[in-house]
C-alpha cells in the first residue's frame, strides 16, 4: 500500500486526475488519523469533528489543483497545512456567528459555553502566533505544521526538509520557545 500511495502521490503531482481521486481513497485512513490527532491532541474543543475536517480538507485539496510535492512526506505536510486552515476558518466562523446575526440563541450551560469559546479563541491565537513566526523563520513554521498538526516524527520531517534530525529537533525547540513567547 505504501508503494501504491507513493506512486499515486507522484502521479497526482504530475497532474493525473485519476491518480488524484484514487490517492484520497488509499490515504483515507492515514488522513483520518491525522485529522483525529489534530482535533484530539491539539486540545481543541470545537464542534468540528474528524469526518467534517477530513472532508472539508479533501474539498480544498480538489480546489487547489496540482499537489505541492511529489513525495509522501510532502503530501502529509501539505495535508496538515490544509487541515490547520480548515480548523482556523471554522473557529473564525464560529466566533463571528457569536458576535451577532439573526441566529436564535439557546442558553447553554455557562461552563460549556466558556469551554467552546476558549477552544476557538485558542485556535485563532495559535494560528496568529504561527503566522507571526512565518515572518521570522518559515522553516520553523514548516516544522511546527509537520510535527504538531501532522504528527510527523523528527526523522520524517528531516527527510522532507532535507536537513538532519538534530536540526529538526533544534528548530522544534526554538519554535516552541518563540510560540510560547508570542502566546503570552
Amino acid at each position: 500500500m505504501t508503494d501504491e500511495l507513493s506512486l499515486l502521490i507522484q502521479r497526482a503531482h504530475a497532474g493525473d486526475e485519476a491518480a488524484r481521486e484514487r490517492l484520497f481513497a488509499v490515504a483515507y485512513d492515514d488522513l483520518r488519523g491525522q485529522a483525529r490527532a489534530q482535533l484530539r491532541d491539539g486540545g481543541r474543543n470545537t464542534l468540528l469533528n474528524t469526518t467534517v475536517l477530513l472532508h472539508e480538507s479533501f474539498l480544498r485539496f480538489q480546489r487547489a489543483g496540482k499537489l505541492a510535492g511529489a513525495e509522501r512526506g510532502h503530501f502529509f505536510a501539505y495535508a496538515a497545512r490544509v487541515m490547520r486552515s480548515v480548523i482556523v476558518d471554522f473557529a473564525r466562523q464560529r466566533l463571528a456567528e457569536r458576535r451577532g446575526g439573526d441566529a436564535v440563541h439557546v442558553p447553554l450551560d455557562a461552563q460549556l459555553a466558556e469551554n467552546l469559546r476558549a477552544g476557538e479563541d485558542e485556535v485563532i491565537q495559535i494560528n496568529d502566533a504561527i503566522e507571526a513566526l512565518q515572518g521570522e523563520d518559515p522553516r520553523l513554521v514548516q516544522v511546527v505544521e509537520m510535527r504538531y498538526f501532522a504528527g510527523m516524527t523528527e526523522q520524517e520531517i528531516a527527510v522532507v526538509l532535507g536537513v538532519t534530525d538534530r536540526t529538526v529537533r533544534r528548530d522544534w525547540e526554538k519554535a516552541r520557545m518563540l510560540l510560547a513567547t508570542l502566546l503570552r
